[in-house]
């Protein structure tokens, strides 16, 4: 019997004998580009039984509802096009599917002791953040997000939504930060009103249990009087706060460990970049704000024709100087990912470039990499300022 007919007929016996399909997982994509993961389970609307079907593609998720007779067939061609594993989970099953690069199938069916537990047929399952959305959080309390019984503010949703972005980015980089008896210290350029400063401390020191010293920096002084005034009340004795620039700022105590730049403007994000790589800092997240440089630098015969339109050329400068930034970081020892962010407050920018040092290598270009880089910025006249400065360095 051929494997796509084994799959479905076993679907066909669980639908037919009123076996309930927890949970199906399906990956290891024959394309990334494509399609990254397929998730099911079973849902309830207005007490028929449906499956959602939750599809992975690149930042985002897309999600269909398919009735018990549909779900078989959707399975199958999920198999046959699209992924290489599936695991499928029944109250008393548990099915197996692999595929090899050479196509040959393994179908693996097994008994298991029967689940005890109920099974959860929301709709719409409420999503699990790092910082509950029903305990109170105090810093997030004195910012206004949550109300003092722990319930977000209506109105600041978005950034609630926002702060626990950032930190599963925060997260998945942990591996990345060093195991040492001395404190980490974690650098933040332009850090503002400071909302992901303070999630950064309670994820750390809080949650984690991290031993670690974090400095905020930006140049209003009302607004570091106010951050630094916060620290003191909430107990945050290793979070400080100090008006400085980015440019003009000199680390005096220590290795840095981690740089944060959120929304800095233009060439203030290749400042920050620059002081992090000459400090050797272990992890950098960015979010660049406002890249003009290569917006007035930009100039290409071939390109013309696209150029000519202001708004094009704005955001293809805008692109262009993170794809820059990014392949800079990668040649000086950084494995450096361009990932999609939650919109800053009053800014449409949602990329956030993360960078994580490589076995501390201060540097390490490849030579057809950096040739590739130099004739791309020779095709299009431009000359970004981190990489003057990184050279200076």
């Amino acid at each position: 019997m051929k494997f796509m007919d084994q799959l479905r007929q076993l679907l066909t016996n669980y639908i037919e004998n009123k076996e309930i399909i927890l949970n199906v997982t399906a990956s290891n994509p024959r394309d990334r580009e494509k399609i990254q993961k397929l998730r099911i389970r079973p849902v309830l609307k207005k007490e028929e039984l449906f499956y959602q079907a939750e599809r992975f593609v690149g930042t985002k998720a897309y999600h269909q509802n398919l009735c018990s007779d549909e779900l078989e067939e959707y399975l199958v061609n999920a198999m046959t096009a699209d992924f290489r594993q599936l695991e499928l989970e029944t109250k008393c099953h548990k099915v197996i599917v692999l595929v090899s690069k050479k196509g040959k199938t393994t179908v693996r069916e097994k008994s298991k002791e029967p689940q005890e537990q109920g099974i959860d047929f929301a709709h719409n399952k409420q999503k699990q953040y790092i910082l509950s959305q029903n305990e109170p959080v105090p810093f997030l309390v004195e910012l206004g997000v949550q109300t003092a019984e722990g319930k977000v503010v209506k109105a600041k949703y978005d950034k609630f939504r926002q702060i626990n972005r950032y930190l599963e980015f925060v997260r998945d980089i942990l591996p990345a930060l060093p195991k040492e008896e001395r404190p980490l210290k974690i650098i933040d350029f332009g850090c503002g009103k400071s909302y992901l400063t303070f999630a950064l401390y309670y994820y750390l020191k809080i949650i984690s249990q991290y031993d670690i010293d974090v400095i905020g920096l930006d140049l209003k002084r009302d607004v570091i009087e106010n951050c630094q005034a916060l620290a003191e009340k909430l107990g945050y004795d290793h979070l400080k706060f100090q008006v400085g620039d980015i440019g003009s700022y000199e680390n005096n105590t220590g290795d840095v460990d981690m740089v944060v730049t959120l929304h800095a403007c233009d060439t203030a994000t290749d400042y920050a970049l620059a002081r992090a790589v000459k400090w050797n800092a272990r992890v950098i997240l960015s979010v660049p704000c406002c890249q003009h440089e290569l917006n007035r630098q930009i100039a290409c015969d071939t390109l013309k024709p696209v150029l000519k339109y202001g708004l094009i050329k704005e955001r293809m400068a805008a692109l262009l100087t993170d794809a820059v930034r990014a392949e800079l970081l990668e040649e000086y020892g950084y494995d450096t990912q361009v990932l999609e962010f939650i919109d800053m407050e009053h800014t449409p920018k949602n990329i956030l470039i993360r960078a994580v040092k490589k076995n501390h290598m201060k540097y390490h270009a490849g030579v057809k990499q950096h040739e590739e880089l130099v004739q791309m910025e020779e095709l299009l006249h431009i000359n970004p300022t981190l990489q003057k400065l990184l050279r200076e360095n």
